[in-house]
């Protein structure tokens, strides 16, 4: 199927795409002609638009277009690959933004047994995906290494008989993890993420301790655990707040000055107990944008002088651009990651599509449970909340996205759209969700537009995970 987007940042121009995400970027009255079945053959932009199967409403056929729709929906063959263990609710911060019922240190009843741990591994094995991510999340998992290790040997122990490929990763603060754990984590490869929101006046002001040491504690775990997992054991990503809107170039700086390559700037989620706070933190999508674009028109420049970093949010979407392959971002999934790619199975034994639908039912919306960690895998598939989703999963078909030219590089998250609209298949057009997705698009469509070539270069590195060194002039024309 043909799809037109006009560019909104562009005079006259319009984007083209089909199912395949192939895509043209041409002037307004190319849409007309083509609308109209009157572009010639001699017209300048025929033999580009047939070149990328764009000359036809119907869109490409044969045995390239089937091939093209298997690998950029390649996880369609796949079975759940995410799994969360949420192992605690218990934490030593009280961060303003945070979106679970976190739980005090002395808390009881917060923890994950042994008992729904090994069910929940049997899940996990249940699963047919060719590869599987296992992630700890809580709360903060790091106050249950002891429930991880086990977790992870038990995992280990399973996949010697088929070898299948698992990764392992931590949600972690760095705070409470010693030498000790830090060198279980090296032995078992599992890799640690923490949050670091900026500065240091940003970080400690958001996430806050008792001890008003937070920076200090961060930056110390930091060190500790690039000591014994080295350099890359640990990626880090900011929350964004509305006191961080002022400084998206500090924050950047602040990630190049803690050695890391990557930045992911999201922003503030709506879910769970974090919708209490959004009215003191929140912003809306034109608030946000402009700090995006600041803080992407510094990273530009940086990788310009030989500083890598990426974006993670612009590399994510154009690898859905440029390569017929899906990243594996779940929010950007058609049918929709939510219990098709993650499974999350909480602290109490119950078990959710998301780690987003988990927030909310902390808050108590209890839409979203599939069943309990006892519960085989097909029966968590084809409980009544997975159908209920379903309705919502599929981006091409909804009202609205079926008709934008951004589809094939875009998500339905009907998660999300349960949650802030009531409906898992809710009109999309003027949501939060649509707003800054499109809003993205938008800006990096108009960049590509423009083909000023140390952009593209950086762009095209980060699409294809390739050195910006390594990329060729002429590798995109349009």
């Amino acid at each position: 199927m043909r799809r037109f987007t006009d560019l909104d940042r562009l005079h006259d121009q319009v984007l083209i795409t089909n199912d395949l995400g192939e895509f043209v970027i041409a002037h307004a009255s190319v849409k007309r002609l083509l609308q109209d079945g009157l572009l010639s053959p001699r017209h300048a932009r025929f033999a580009d638009l047939e070149a990328r199967g764009l000359l036809h409403a119907e869109g490409p056929q044969g045995g390239l277009a089937a091939i093209a729709k298997r690998t950029r929906k390649a996880f369609l063959r796949e079975g759940p690959s995410l799994h969360i263990f949420v192992v605690t609710l218990r934490c030593d911060h009280s961060c303003q933004y945070c979106q679970v019922s976190r739980a005090a240190l002395n808390a009881s009843g917060k923890d994950m047994s042994r008992d729904h741990a090994r069910a929940a591994i049997d899940r996990v094995m249940e699963s047919d995906a060719p590869a599987l991510t296992v992630e700890f999340q809580g709360g903060e998992p790091s106050l249950r290494f002891d429930l991880v290790r086990e977790i992870v040997e038990e995992i280990e122990l399973r996949r010697s008989h088929t070898q299948r490929p698992i990764r392992f990763t931590m949600a972690t603060t760095l705070h409470l993890l010693n030498v000790e754990d830090l060198e279980f984590c090296r032995d078992h490869d599992i890799h640690l993420s923490t949050s670091l929101d900026g500065p240091e006046h940003i970080h400690s002001q958001q996430r806050a301790l008792p001890t008003r040491d937070s920076w200090k504690r961060t930056i110390e775990g930091l060190e500790r655990a690039r000591s014994v997992l080295g350099q890359n054991g640990v990626a880090a990503l900011p929350t964004i707040t509305r006191a961080a809107l002022a400084c998206p170039e500090a924050i950047v700086d602040t990630y190049v000055e803690h050695g890391f390559s990557s930045i992911f700037l999201r922003p503030l989620a709506p879910y769970g107990f974090a919708r209490k706070t959004r009215a003191a933190l929140g912003y809306s999508v034109s608030e946000f944008m402009p700090f995006y674009e600041r803080a992407l028109r510094h990273i530009l420049t940086l990788n310009v002088k030989g500083v890598r970093i990426e974006e993670t949010m612009a590399a994510i979407m154009l690898r859905h651009i440029f390569t017929p392959f899906h990243s594996g971002y779940m929010d950007l999934r058609s049918p929709a990651g939510a219990g098709l790619g993650t499974l999350v199975y909480n602290y109490d034994g119950s078990v959710y599509p998301s780690d987003e639908a988990r927030m909310a039912a902390e808050t108590g919306d209890g839409r979203f449970k599939l069943g309990g960690v006892n519960d085989t895998l097909d029966a968590l598939l084809s409980s009544d909340a997975m159908k209920w989703l379903a309705q919502g999963a599929i981006a091409e078909i909804l009202p609205d996205c079926s008709e934008c030219a951004f589809v094939p590089y875009c998500g339905a998250d009907p998660v999300h759209h349960a949650i802030v609209h009531g409906d898992p298949a809710a009109a999309r057009l003027g949501t939060d969700f649509c707003d800054r997705h499109m809003s993205l698009f938008q800006l990096l469509f108009a960049k590509i537009a423009e083909r000023e070539p140390d952009s593209m270069k950086t762009f095209l590195s980060w699409a294809l995970s390739a050195d910006r060194t390594d990329v060729k002039p002429g590798w995109i024309e349009q």
